[in-house]
């Protein structure tokens, strides 16, 4: 049988949030966490949070993304799982709230292909505070294990969507396994699993 496991990057596939490492080349990190944390329990709609937060970034040097990429961690069991799902043949994708400048490298050195994240807009080597082209939501991270399944020919009863924060609750209904990973209670609430600790333990659910 072949799988696709979907999963978040921000405080799932990333120890971190990549937009508070950034937002500390802003001087902006506390406040940046602050509507990270409400977003991440459903407090806030996401789309709208994103542009409050990305806004704080405006003035940021599109450099500093070289040593936001360097200072970000991957969770434990993070390489494994990746490594493993390449051995059976599975596919395993990252979807994110974050920035595909920053996620998007970080896949390809682990041979990740399948990636999809907002991205932010630059001006004059600069961030402009503004992102460009579709927002990562809730729904579209949905609609892109949907995308991916459909592309790579797999049901959805096989795909695994694993998420921590209230915009990944739509892909986790959806998949056929759902996992709620070092979750906040509204995901933990609604998964069909959850997990805490080393990301790799997605393989004993299935």
């Amino acid at each position: 049988m072949k799988r696709l496991i979907v999963s978040d990057a921000d405080s799932t596939f990333f120890r971190q949030e990549v937009i508070e490492l950034i937002a500390e080349h802003a001087g902006t990190k506390d406040e940046v966490a602050a509507i990270t944390e409400r977003a991440m329990r459903g407090e806030l709609d996401f789309a709208a949070s994103l542009r409050e937060r990305v806004a704080t970034l405006a003035g940021v040097p599109v450099e500093a993304l070289e040593k936001v990429r360097a200072a970000v961690e991957l969770m434990p069991g993070a390489r494994e799982l990746v490594a493993e799902c390449q051995a059976r043949g599975w596919a395993f994708g990252l979807v994110s709230g974050g920035f595909e400048e920053v996620a998007g490298p970080i896949a390809h050195d682990l041979g990740i292909e399948l990636v999809r994240a907002n991205r932010l807009e630059v001006t004059g080597g600069v961030l402009t505070g503004r992102t460009v082209g579709p927002v990562i939501d809730r729904a579209a991270k949905a609609a892109t294990l949907r995308e991916w399944a459909e592309k790579l020919d797999i049901p959805l009863e096989h795909t695994v969507a694993v998420g921590d924060g209230a915009n990944d609750l739509d892909m986790i209904a959806l998949a056929g396994v759902g996992v709620a990973f070092n979750a906040k209670p509204v995901v933990r609430a609604q998964a069909a699993h959850a997990i805490e600790g080393r990301l790799d333990a997605v393989l004993d659910l299935l």
